[in-house]
Parts: C-alpha cells; sequence; structure tokens
C-alpha cells in the first residue's frame, strides 16, 4: 500500500506544477507570446503532437512529478536568438511580467480552489467543549506540589470560567487563562471537579525554556459536549477558504523570514524526497483529507516561494522585468543568462543537499 501512498505524493507534485506551468501557458496564449514547448511531466517522451495554428509543441513524459513551459530564446546567452520574431525578449514588458506572475497566482488559485470545494462540500465540524480534563501530572511540577491529580477536570482559574475555547477559538479557555500568569504573580487560584467534590488549590507556573512559556506541568484533554456537521453556503465556503489560505501564506511568510533571520527550523529544511515522504505518510494517516490539506498547503508554498528575487525562480525574473522597465531597455542577454543559470545551479545544489539530507533522516528514523 506505501507505493500507492507515494505515487499519490508524485501526483501531489505533478499536479501543483503542472497548474504551476499551465498559467504561464495560459498567461502567453493571452498575451500573444509564443509557446516553444509544454510538457506535463519529465524524463523519458510518452507521446508528443505539434499545435498546427501555434507550432506549439506539447509532449507527456514519463515522471509525472513536474512539467515545464518553454520558450523561444529563453536563458540563451546568444545574442543572435533576438532575432527570431518569436523570441520572448521581443515582447513589450508588461506581456512577459503577466506571463511569468501567472505561474505563481495558478497555485494561489489552485489552493483557494480546492478549499472551496472541500468546504462546500463537507461542511465544518462545529463542536462544543466543555471543561478540560487532566490526564496526567508530572512528579515535582507546581501542579504535583499543589495536589493536583490526574482525572480532575478544571472549573475555573483565578474565579473565571475554564471551559470551552478561548476568545479566537485557537485553544482551551483554561491555557488562555493560564497564559495570562507572569513571573512574580500571586499563584493561580484553581478550582476543580475530583469525582463528586470541588476543591480549591493553588498553583505558581515554572518557566520552561523548552517550551518558552509558563507550565504548571499537567497533560490534559478537552471533553466534548456536542459536535456537528454545518453545511455552507457558497459565499461561506468561499469566506472560509480565503481564510485557510491567507493564514497558510502567513504561516509560510513568517517561517521563512525565521529562517532566513534567526535560522530558525533550518534543520527541518526538506527537499522531494522528504515532501514525498510527508505526503505519503499524512495521506496514509489521514486519508483523502491529509491529501487535500498539503495540497492547499504546498500549493501556497510554492507560489509564495516563487516569488522570492531568487535567480532561477519567477520572482528573479520579475525584479529583472521591473528594471527593464526602468531603464526602457534590457539588460545585456549573457548578463540575464549568467544570472538565470547562476540560480539554476544553486538551486541544483540546494536540491542535491537537501535530498542528502532527507535520505538521512529516512536512514536514521529506520
Amino acid at each position: 500500500m506505501i507505493i500507492i501512498y507515494v505515487l499519490l505524493a508524485l501526483l501531489m507534485l505533478g499536479i501543483l506544477i503542472t497548474v504551476h506551468e499551465w498559467g504561464h501557458f495560459m498567461a502567453a496564449r493571452l498575451t500573444g507570446i509564443p509557446v516553444r514547448e509544454f510538457s506535463i511531466g519529465f524524463g523519458p517522451l510518452i507521446k508528443t503532437w505539434k499545435s498546427k495554428k501555434h507550432e506549439t509543441v506539447f509532449s507527456v513524459r514519463a515522471i509525472p512529478a513536474g512539467g515545464y513551459c518553454a520558450f523561444y530564446g529563453e536563458n540563451s546567452p546568444d545574442e543572435k536568438e533576438d532575432e527570431d520574431p518569436r523570441a520572448m525578449r521581443r515582447f513589450p514588458v508588461w506581456r512577459r511580467l503577466i506571463t511569468v506572475l501567472m505561474g505563481p497566482v495558478m497555485n494561489f488559485v489552485l489552493a483557494f480552489v480546492v478549499a472551496f470545494g472541500f468546504y462546500w462540500f463537507s461542511g465544518i465540524q462545529q463542536v462544543e467543549y466543555g471543561y478540560v480534563e487532566i490526564t496526567g501530572v508530572t512528579a515535582g511540577s507546581p501542579a504535583d506540589a499543589a495536589g493536583l491529580q490526574a482525572g480532575d477536570q478544571i472549573l475555573s482559574v483565578n474565579g473565571q470560567d475554564a471551559g470551552g475555547v478561548s476568545t479566537d477559538g485557537s485553544t482551551y479557555r483554561m491555557i488562555e487563562l493560564t497564559n495570562e500568569y507572569k513571573e512574580g504573580d500571586p499563584p493561580l487560584t484553581i478550582r476543580v471537579r475530583r469525582g463528586e467534590e470541588e476543591r480549591t488549590c493553588e498553583v505558581a507556573p515554572l518557566y520552561s525554556e523548552k517550551e518558552g512559556r509558563m507550565l504548571m506541568g499537567i497533560g490534559i484533554q478537552g471533553t466534548i459536549l456536542s459536535e456537528q456537521v454545518i453545511r455552507l453556503t457558497l459565499p461561506q465556503a468561499a469566506g472560509y477558504a480565503f481564510d485557510l489560505c491567507v493564514r497558510e501564506g502567513k504561516a509560510i511568510v513568517e517561517a521563512l523570514y525565521n529562517l532566513v533571520c534567526t535560522g530558525e527550523n533550518l534543520d527541518q529544511m526538506s527537499g522531494t524526497v522528504g515532501v514525498i515522504k510527508i505526503v505519503a505518510e499524512t495521506t496514509r494517516d489521514y486519508q483523502l483529507e491529509g491529501w487535500l490539506s498539503l495540497l492547499i498547503m504546498i500549493s501556497v508554498n510554492l507560489g509564495l516561494v516563487n516569488l522570492l528575487p531568487i535567480p532561477g525562480l519567477d520572482g528573479s525574473q520579475v525584479i529583472l522585468l521591473l528594471i527593464e522597465a526602468v531603464r526602457r531597455k534590457p539588460l545585456p542577454r549573457k548578463v540575464e543568462s549568467y544570472i538565470t543559470m547562476t540560480g539554476f545551479v544553486l538551486l541544483i545544489l540546494l536540491f542535491i543537499v537537501l535530498t542528502f539530507h532527507d535520505i538521512s533522516n529516512m536512514i536514521r528514523g529506520a
């Protein structure tokens, strides 16, 4: 069965990249820029045909985890390429800019459409939570010293009801209340239900360097009072889908910022092998819902990363086109070609390093 999940992971990558390249292709069609070849997949050729009207070569290749959209004279250092009336550089900057940008834009569109379809067909699950229950107490912790036990239900913190979820719905109300505690504050007054009795105890949380927050030393789980699936209208589904894509985008931008500025999570970076492993395992554990969730997240990720001003990515092409618009003439072809090829070499090296890292992690985890 793992082979099926790996194939589904490869299919996802193929869909993401094909949609990205299709964005370039359709924008080129609409702006009148000739496309030399459009390929679904890469590797050995399975089938090819040529458009009689546009002279574009279409091809289907053996490995479905990719694809490309190639233009005339693209990435060539030869100035003579510009003599071809089909060469991309002969077309106005605004046409080329739209063509370059539509790749990442289509990844955002794909994420939104998939999220919209998921919410519209599946609805949302509304869960009503009661009080949290303590599942375990760490020996020697503040909670242990205060006499809290597994099975206790936390009713209130400092006199405030601790049932349900937080104001923004991101965590339990009990956690929201305890997170307000600061070092030096009076101990928290916690009221719990134990069996048929209720009792009150005082707990002074301690700061955990590992967690980066104050902890009492307990494990908890929420008790569910009721749950139901609520069907959404089209506008509601669109709203939920948009919010999900925005949240994913913000999380990715924050992660990229932390990675560049502080090196945070550098050891958790994954290449293609790691992504395939994650998708396969998530699909195995969570089936279609897990597969679709990752497709949305990775599609937003792919769109944002491609907009980075890194040579070899779409963002770099956008910068070069904006420079050309300001100068009112393109940079020398050799300069553009060297910038792009340098980027490709660096990306290939990064791919090799990440692949080695992924395989090493798989071997250590075996």
